[in-house]
């Protein structure tokens, strides 16, 4: 099966967008944003991380060009990456202040 490949211009251009992603996370460590919501720095950390991690996966690892059935499985890990962290935070958050205080 041939499909297009990725030319250094792209791997630049990937690069670039991962490098800016980087930069944006380390200012994003060094400002406050907690006056618009609690959380917000995680929030905008998490969001640039999953960009990343987003041209990562689609260019590096070729997922852009493959057939459909891989996408369905990078599709279903995200799904249960979901269930995953769901439950993980439903525990979190039933917890009792201090329980693991000493």
């Amino acid at each position: 099966m041939e499909h297009d490949h990725m030319t250094i211009p792209k791997y630049l251009g990937v690069f670039a967008v991962l490098v800016v992603g980087t930069i944006l996370t380390d200012y994003d460590a060094t400002i406050d944003l907690d006056s618009i919501f609690p959380g917000a720095n995680t929030l905008v950390a998490l969001l640039i991380a999953f960009t990343k991690m987003a041209c990562v996966m689609l260019f590096f690892m070729h997922v852009y060009w493959s057939p459909k059935l891989i996408w369905l499985a990078v599709i279903a890990s995200f799904f249960w990456m979901a269930i995953m962290f769901a439950f993980t935070m439903a525990d979190y958050f039933t917890r009792a202040a201090g329980v693991f205080t000493t």
